[in-house]
């Protein structure tokens, strides 16, 4: 954990005020609270809380919550990666805050808060997040326990709620993402093992056995009883802890731990056999494996768990140092090397992709099909945080159609939606077709299909009307042949529900291809996130709702026209709800193909309407 708390106190601070206000007015039952002052038994040796012991206390907090949703005990199963921004000194307080977030059939999410807290100082910073997977345990029959719905409440639980089966999705794939970078081997080859000054792998191998005792077990009485996950983690970033120590010779700080997975139990009486290893070294971090496996007596070793855990050495004011390069072991040692390098390339990327604010140009990411899970991850993510938003405003109606909108600090997002007798599922079909949207879509002159990435995933070029600046600096469509028109490179991502009361998603959002560059005669547009859901009403009827979350450039284009709702806006969704009931019976074969079609004019169209709102809907890619 590293030392940097200044600067980010003030606005945790304001955030966690919000969500304070939030959660006084609802109260959460699967919420658990734990409050631990750091002592110098749980610190390190810099007076530091060991990761370890914050990790027993997170997997704690995290089970108790499973449990009092399940109604019966519950063992870890996964956590996701953690990032730990700051430190916890002895002497400060520990406040971890786990709930529910969302249960599946016999598995539920369970999110976990964990901040600091200066008692002297009054300060409080947020340490780091967690997600962790728990499963009940079988009944004495061996029936699995089929879990309750969770109910969200609070916006903040329905958004969390929603994101969770996304990131639920990306567990499931983790292994797979790990394969499939590696498949890629020229990319990920570096000249730092050939280093003659590199120190060799075997230096930093730690091999460590610990014997599973009745303290080392959960709460729960059985006649088995199994070891607490926490306490192995803990093991875990023992040995992990020594093998950085061997490479830099000197004492490290542990600043991401990647997904942790139990593969099977271990119980009183088990021994545990952990072996360590330095597996890469970069400039400023290094990556450790560990490997856990039980055996007992004679029996066969049985593998529980292996981890990848980064390290910084940090000097005296709190910058990472240069580490020295590592000689990777014969045979196995340069598959962990190159491993090693296809982590970090994922962590890279997960963190860019992530960590985009609305400002940031370009609001585009390099799309390849290393980052695409985690771009569509972000791309889903994005839409149905956006849906799950409480603080929309109705802007107007028109025949049933209605315009909302929310402001939020410099980002204006906008929601147009309205009921079409079409089922969920075939307007989910139609819709996510992208190639047919300028069958109904004014804005849309041309889609063409670049690149299908898999069942749920697609990449297009769009070409759209330019917007242009008019006299006096107002916005102005351009007439189809005159000015310069937009094109954009679109990742669209469309999800079935993965649950009761879980919406269809298509959600939309600009990437970049180093094989469509920008190309004279069209100015490049960009689109950060944008998309629709879809919801069974009734009688076979849906909701169809449209986001857009308007890129910074557009701001001044709508922001003077939005309180009206616009004839683009609300011609478009007509068009929209027109082809959605005209193919309502119609097989998804028998549909056009769109890629050159000329738009639709069976209604009205907005062609020749110069409305400031008019523009920024081009511009932000309805």
């Amino acid at each position: 954990m590293s030392s940097r708390v200044s600067g980010d106190v003030e606005n945790t601070d304001e955030e966690a005020e919000e969500e304070e206000e939030e959660e006084e007015k609802s109260v959460n039952p699967t919420e658990v609270k734990m409050s631990q002052i750091v002592m110098p038994c749980h610190s390190n040796h810099r007076q530091e809380l060991s990761v370890g012991q914050l990790l027993k206390w997170i997997d704690s907090c995290a089970c108790l919550s499973a449990e009092r949703h399940a109604g019966c005990p519950c063992v870890t199963a996964s956590m996701d990666d953690i990032h730990f921004e700051h430190t916890i000194s002895v002497g400060q307080v520990v406040n971890i805050k786990a709930k529910v977030n969302r249960a599946f059939n016999t598995s539920m999410e369970v999110g976990v808060q964990v901040s600091c807290e200066d008692l002297f100082l009054d300060r409080h910073w947020r340490v780091c997040d967690a997600y962790a997977t728990f499963v009940t345990q079988r009944t004495n029959t061996g029936k699995k326990v089929i879990l309750k719905v969770i109910v969200p409440h609070t916006e903040k639980e329905q958004v969390e709620y929603s994101v969770a089966a996304e990131r639920r999705r990306v567990r499931m794939l983790h292994d797979d993402i790990i394969k499939d970078l590696l498949s890629h081997a020229s990319v990920l080859q570096a000249d730092n093992c050939a280093a003659g000054n590199a120190v060799a792998a075997e230096k930093t191998k730690v091999e460590s056995v610990e014997l599973v005792l009745p303290t080392h077990a959960n709460h729960q009485v059985d006649t088995d009883v199994n070891t607490f996950g926490g306490q192995i983690m803990a093991w875990m970033v023992n040995v992990a802890t020594i093998a950085a120590s061997r490479l830099c010779q000197a004492h490290p700080t542990l600043r991401t731990i990647d997904m942790f997975t139990f593969r099977g139990p271990s119980h009183v009486g088990d021994r545990l056999l952990l072996r360590a290893i330095v597996n890469n070294a970069f400039k400023n971090s290094m990556e450790v494996g560990v490997r856990a496996e039980a055996y007992h007596e004679e029996g066969p070793n049985r593998h529980i768990n292996s981890a990848f855990m980064t390290f910084e050495v940090l000097d005296d004011h709190g910058k990472p140092c240069t580490l020295p390069r590592i000689r990777p072991e014969p045979l196995e040692g340069g598959r962990r090397f190159q491993e090693a390098t296809a982590r970090k390339k994922i962590r890279l990327d997960r963190k860019y992709i992530i960590s985009r604010t609305q400002g940031e140009v370009p609001l585009s990411v390099p799309w390849d099909p290393r980052n695409q899970v985690y771009l569509s991850y972000n791309n889903v993510s994005a839409v149905k945080m956006l849906a799950a938003r409480t603080h929309w405003r109705l802007s107007s109606e028109k025949d049933e159609v209605r315009l909302y909108t929310m402001e939020q600090k410099s980002t204006l997002s906008f929601r147009v939606e309205s009921e079409v007798d079409v089922p969920a599922h075939r307007a989910f079909c139609l819709l996510a077709e992208l190639s047919n949207r300028p069958s109904w879509d004014t804005h849309y002159q041309k889609c063409e299909l670049i690149h299908r990435v898999d069942d749920d995933d697609f990449l297009y070029r769009v070409v759209t009307p330019s917007v242009s600046r008019g006299a006096g600096g107002s916005p102005t469509s351009a007439h189809q042949g005159e000015g310069i028109l937009q094109d954009f490179i679109l990742l669209a991502s469309k999800r079935k529900p993965c649950g009761s009361g879980d919406p269809y998603v298509i959600a939309l959002r600009s990437v970049s291809l180093p094989t469509y560059p920008p190309s004279e005669g069209y100015n490049r547009g960009e689109v950060l996130c944008a998309g629709f859901t879809i919801v069974e009403t009734s009688n076979n009827m849906s909701l169809i709702s449209y986001y857009n979350q308007a890129s910074p450039e557009v701001l001044p284009y709508i922001s003077t026209d939005i309180a009206g709702l616009s004839s683009s806006f609300y011609h478009t969704f007509c068009s929209c709800s027109r082809y959605l009931t005209r193919n309502r019976l119609q097989s998804s074969s028998e549909l056009p193909t769109g890629l050159n079609q000329v738009p639709s004019t069976d209604g009205p169209t907005c062609e020749g309407e110069a409305d400031s709102l008019s523009a920024a809907v081009r511009s932000t890619h309805l």
